[in-house]
């Protein structure tokens, strides 16, 4: 009889699995996420895709990753650094190490170490582990790719199908290493082969054999690991990405308002899976259309949206380069638009598998003429639920367009979400017309608190009116070159902006009396929020103010950056919120922490620069 190991519990943990971009990292990872939140852990999610479209097998550029954080309670970050790395080759090792602790746990398929695969890799010879300073101690060296020919060898499965399997091997021997139940994961792999029942049978076999590859090898490993929930809320909870929370987001809300959702897009990474994730769900009531190009799915969005559509147009940075001149038409239009640009390294084609925030300045003012939106920035995967369903409320309710602002680090991140009822969501009023319009109707007629104007659906019998891209008489909607008119629709279009309310910014932390405030926006929330608790763990007073709402700024804006004796802005550009922020406040100097690097911020360097600006 086998030896019991040691059941040790801990708090979190944090694992990444790392091979070629054809090893299937990211849905073993996904699957092990997915089973964690389903027993109530929190996670948070980073899959690292390859910037290469499909770089040589085995080569240094062409390693994908996905890391999981798992912990006990809510979680913020997918971590600095992790304990437990699976790597998939030699490349996998070479690139990936950098991001394992000095005392983590190194699982290997020694079959993908061979002599051509450590040149590949750029080794120096056959000791790589001593070449890269590992103590071989920490190494959980297996066989994966034999043992799962071995296990596959009566299935009739070709040797590439069979190939395939490896990373459910990994999965199973990282499922052993924390006490995860194998049901959940047959019951994943059962639902996403539904179609192909022998594919699933196949790969639940192999995640077994891994599993039972842990339990009879344990030697290498001192204990296995379980992280108990300690704050799971009763409800409906899934492990849902970023970019489909904001599928969800739309759904929701053109289903309170009562109207069908129509997505105009043109894929680009990393905003696609929003326009995939739309498509299934025609039972709603929703429409997408993959058009030919950027402007072409923004144009037929307008269309959408003056035809009486909840309507969207999802992109990246260089898509709303592309998008700018119909996105100004739903400006002087006024028509509500959900305008979704999933930011990505740039400029140009940059690095589009990575995470930036360096569209916001595009996002505010990257458009001809006065060009006014709102702009709103989620903060997490799941908080992109949140900020679709305000942006589609917001624009249905003041007919404006509305940018909302993602990112690669969130769309493509995932968490465990807590389905809401739409009970719970707040109410939509499209700005529709009045029955006492009727007969006398212009387009441009305006509530005179808001400015909105009045929103009519054509074949509405006396509301027959013109829209277009050239100016228009604010009192009969015909076009006008009036200097005068122009220049009081101009500020009408701004004005109408400018009065949206929006939520006060909330302060976390020290907010009475922090020595120093941090200042971010959209998706790193859940590492400047770290950061200053690890902060004020060390003794510090420190507080944080992020924003998700970014034109208009919170009324409460000035009010918050002036009552601390020192602010520093960090933001993944070379500082465009600080600009931005600098033009609202009048005397506001902050510090700035700037990072372009295409990978979210490490906890760790954000609390030692915050901890020097403290200490000046």
């Amino acid at each position: 009889m086998a030896e019991q190991l040691e059941i040790k519990e801990l708090d979190h943990v944090v694992v990444r699995f790392s091979g070629d971009s054809g090893d299937g990292m990211q849905l073993a990872g996904n699957i092990f996420s997915t089973v964690s939140a389903s027993v109530g852990n929190g996670i948070s999610t980073f899959p690292d895709y390859p910037a290469d479209i499909r770089a040589p097998q085995g080569s240094l550029t062409g390693v994908s990753g996905f890391q999981v954080h798992i912990g006990s309670g809510k979680v913020y970050t997918p971590g600095d650094l992790c304990d437990v790395l699976v790597a998939m080759n030699a490349a996998a090792l070479k690139t990936q190490y950098r991001y394992s602790k000095p005392q983590a746990t190194i699982i290997i398929d020694t079959d993908s170490f061979g002599p051509n695969d450590l040149k590949k890799a750029n080794f120096q010879g056959d000791d790589y582990l001593g070449e890269m300073g590992i103590d071989p101690d920490r190494v959980v060296a297996c066989p994966i790719t034999k043992m799962v020919k071995d296990c596959l060898a009566d299935s009739g499965m070709d040797n590439k199908s069979v190939l395939k399997c490896r990373n459910m091997f990994a999965l199973g021997l990282v499922c052993w290493l924390f006490n995860r139940d194998l049901d959940l994961v047959s019951n994943f792999l059962k639902e996403k082969f539904a179609k192909k029942p022998a594919i699933a049978e196949s790969n639940i076999k192999v995640v077994q054999a891994g599993y039972d590859y842990g339990h009879n090898v344990h030697a290498s490993v001192p204990a296995t690991y379980r992280i108990e929930s300690t704050s799971k809320v009763p409800g409906r909870y899934m492990d849902i990405t970023g970019n489909k929370a904001t599928a969800y987001g739309l759904i929701a809300a053109a289903e309170k308002a009562g109207l069908r959702l129509y997505l105009g897009s043109y894929p680009i990474t990393p905003a696609t899976d929003i326009l995939h994730e739309l498509s299934k769900h025609k039972s709603c009531g929703v429409i997408t259309v993959q058009c030919e190009d950027e402007i072409s799915g923004c144009a037929s969005a307008i269309g959408a949206s003056f035809a009486g559509a909840l309507a969207a147009t999802s992109t990246s940075g260089p898509g709303i380069c592309l998008k700018s001149e119909a996105m100004n038409l739903a400006v002087i239009d006024e028509l509500p638009l959900v305008v979704i640009d999933v930011q990505r390294g740039g400029p140009s084609t940059g690095l589009p598998t990575k995470s930036e925030q360096t569209d916001l300045l595009q996002a505010l003012y990257g458009r001809n003429g006065e060009s006014p939106m709102p702009v709103i920035a989620a903060n997490s995967p799941t908080g992109c639920f949140d900020a679709a369903y305000a942006a589609a409320k917001m624009a249905l309710e003041h007919l404006t367009p509305v940018i909302l602002l993602s990112d690669a680090f969130v769309a493509n991140g995932s968490a465990a979400w807590k389905l809401p009822t739409m009970e719970e969501l707040p109410d939509i009023h499209p700005h529709y017309v009045t029955p006492e319009q009727k007969g006398n109707y212009t387009p441009y007629q305006r509530d005179p608190e808001s400015l909105v104007r009045y929103w009519a659906i054509p074949g509405q019998e006396g509301y027959t009116h013109i829209l277009g891209g050239l100016e228009k008489d604010g009192k009969t909607g015909a076009i006008s070159t009036d200097p005068e008119n122009h220049d009081l629709m101009c500020r009408l279009r701004a004005q109408k902006v400018a009065r949206i309310p929006v939520p006060d910014v909330e302060v976390h932390g020290d907010s009475d009396d922090a020595e120093l405030l941090i200042v971010g926006f959209g998706g790193t929330y859940g590492h400047l929020y770290s950061a200053m608790e690890e902060l004020r763990a060390q003794g510090h007073r420190v507080a944080l103010a992020h924003f998700e709402y970014i034109n208009p700024l919170p009324a409460n804006t000035a009010e918050v950056l002036k009552k601390y004796p020192k602010v520093v802005v960090a933001e993944q550009n070379l500082g465009q919120f600080a600009a931005y922020l600098r033009t609202k406040v009048d005397a506001f100097v902050p510090y700035q922490f700037n990072q372009v690097k295409g990978q979210p911020f490490v906890v760790a360097e954000l609390v030692k620069a915050f901890d020097e600006i403290i200490k000046k």
